[in-house]
């Protein structure tokens, strides 16, 4: 083993997952981690829940501290160490205590930069007021409680409708805030396609949450009495708050690499290989300050996530020890939990593929995430995206109340694989009455596409509008269709239909839908054996009720 000297540049998952790899990979190196801030590793995932009073204890945050790296793996670590420039040539690093003012030269055999990434903080009129916040680290939440306590908080607005934004609401109301949410776009968790958060967007509302949609901050002010905030949006309203909490998204930390002369990317992350190393041999890069690849769509993305920073920085550790480890790029796998619903999803929107041209189908299902006849069965709504072709997976997205990150884990795990629709068909899960079904909504996912793709029960997509135009079968009990209906549909119940096929044109499409789409299965298997043209128009009327609120 060769005594390497090994500097890291910022903690958190990227970089303290590199140095206990780099550790157990060579005793004898020389380790030293630098970060700006007080602490080395911390939950970053947990800053919501701490302002929230979720979490009570502030040191269950800490993942480890500098003298666990010391004791344990024989690694120095540096807090409150800002590292100000990389000399390439002569292979050091430029350090400034920040505790002293001192400032030294380290040298360097391999060097990993993880500085992450910070909040942005649009340049906006007010933008440095008072009471004005963005969540990254402990201090950051700290100063929120404090402000919470101090100025006996009543109000929030919180700007920002994605992962952090939706935890800030759940969590100031949980402190009995009133909180007011401003997303420009027309949806929260913008990752997802639009259709399938409008349940998010009714629970928000449902919890007291004034949801603001399409429409953006324009400017902060002090408020009319002195006290508190203004909040102005670009549609001309205002809003009164005595805090407000920035969760606009984040921008990679690239101005210590950029200085260095380090290429980066279109998104303005550092680039690197599949070994998370740059251009330079001797330095490399990890975490949320890195453009890598997309898993699905093989185009560069940015992608803050802790599970790909941990593993990026153990692949980086592994190239440092000669190891031939590489990255296979991401696919976006991600949870949220706001209030009773549970949001996941992993690999390619539907907007994505459509912006990059990428063929799909798709198909909607509600199954319960345990057989109905065992007590508490909730539904989750699924979509599934995959290929025309070949059927191989290229994204998942679902909502539910219980059960849904386990069949997205599930339905990732088969993506990364390059499974397809047809092996979800065939996925063998754990079933009990209280945890799923003989047929888990997974293996429904798969059967649904699969019977498309084999033409077995064609689907057509409300999102289409070709049904418009044709006959409209609605398959469900009268009492169901007179509590609402697509209008135009023709009712002809399940149970009637083989009674009835006379009644019904054989010159056209038949669009079929009931609530979810079982029901609209049978009867389009019925018609095709009677040779008429029809097509289950996936998801049911379910679906419907939620393309039409967008």
């Amino acid at each position: 083993m060769s005594r390497k000297r090994i500097l890291i540049v910022g903690g958190v998952a990227g970089g303290a997952s590199c140095a206990a790899r780099s550790r157990r990979l060579n005793e004898t190196a020389e380790i030293i981690m630098f970060d700006r801030g007080p602490y080395v590793s911390f939950a970053n995932c947990g800053l919501p829940y701490y302002v929230g009073d979720v979490i009570v204890d502030e040191s269950k945050l800490l993942v480890a501290n500098a003298t666990l790296f010391q004791e344990r793996f024989n690694i120095q670590v540096c807090l409150e160490h800002n590292v100000r420039a990389i000399d390439r040539t002569a292979h050091t690093i430029e350090v400034e205590n920040l505790k002293t003012g001192e400032i030294r030269q380290e040298a360097y055999d391999a060097l990993v930069l993880s500085p992450g990434a910070s909040p942005i903080r649009p340049p906006l009129p007010g933008i440095d007021l008072p009471g004005i916040f963005a969540l990254r680290t402990i201090p950051d939440s700290r100063k929120i409680r404090q402000w919470i306590t101090d100025h006996q908080v009543k109000t929030a607005v919180v700007v920002g409708g994605g992962f952090i934004g939706l935890e800030m609401t759940e969590n100031l109301i949980h402190r009995g805030i009133a909180v007011t949410l401003l997303e420009q776009m027309p949806q929260v968790m913008p990752p997802l396609d639009r259709e399938m958060v409008t349940g998010v967007h009714d629970l928000l509302r449902s919890h007291g949450v004034a949801l603001c949609l399409s429409d953006g901050v324009q400017r902060f002010d002090p408020a009319g009495d002195g006290d508190g905030l203004q909040v102005t949006t670009a549609a001309g309203q205002i809003h009164r708050a005595d805090l407000v909490i920035l969760a606009i998204g984040v921008r990679p930390e690239n101005q210590l690499a950029r200085d260095a002369g380090l290429a980066i990317g279109e998104r303005g992350g550092i680039q690197v290989n599949a070994q998370m190393q740059t251009h330079d041999p001797q330095i490399w890069a990890v975490g949320d300050a890195v453009e890598v690849q997309d898993f699905v769509t093989q185009t560069p993305i940015q992608i803050p996530l802790a599970g790909p920073a941990n593993r990026q920085g153990r692949i980086a550790a592994d190239a440092i020890a000669g190891r031939p480890s590489t990255f296979r790029g991401v696919q976006g796998t991600a949870v949220c939990r706001v209030f009773d619903l549970t949001i996941a999803t992993t690999g390619a929107s539907e907007k994505t593929l459509q912006r990059l041209g990428i063929a799909y189908n798709k198909v909607y299902l509600h199954p319960g995430h345990h057989v109905g006849y065992f007590p508490g069965a909730k539904p989750i709504d699924i979509k599934l995206l995959f290929s025309p072709d070949t059927g191989k997976i290229l994204g998942v997205q679902a909502v539910g109340e219980e059960g849904t990150e386990k069949r997205v884990d599930v339905i990732a795990m088969a993506l990364q694989q390059g499974a397809t629709v047809f092996d979800l068909e065939e996925a063998e899960l754990c079933y009990a009455p209280q945890f799923g079904a003989a047929k888990d909504p997974v293996n429904f996912a798969g059967m649904i596409a699969a019977n498309h793709l084999r033409g077995d029960a064609p689907l057509a997509q409300w999102s289409d509008d070709l049904w418009r135009s044709h006959f409209l079968l609605d398959v469900r009990d009268p009492d169901e269709f007179e509590q609402g209906h697509v209008p135009g549909a023709v009712n002809v119940p399940l149970n009637t239909l083989r009674d009835r096929l006379a009644t019904l044109p054989s010159d056209q499409p038949l669009y079929v839908y009931c609530e979810v789409g079982q029901r609209a299965y049978y009867a389009t298997r019925v018609l095709r054996f009677h040779d008429f043209p029809a097509y289950n128009l996936s998801g049911g009327y379910k679906t419907y009720c939620a393309i039409e609120a967008t």
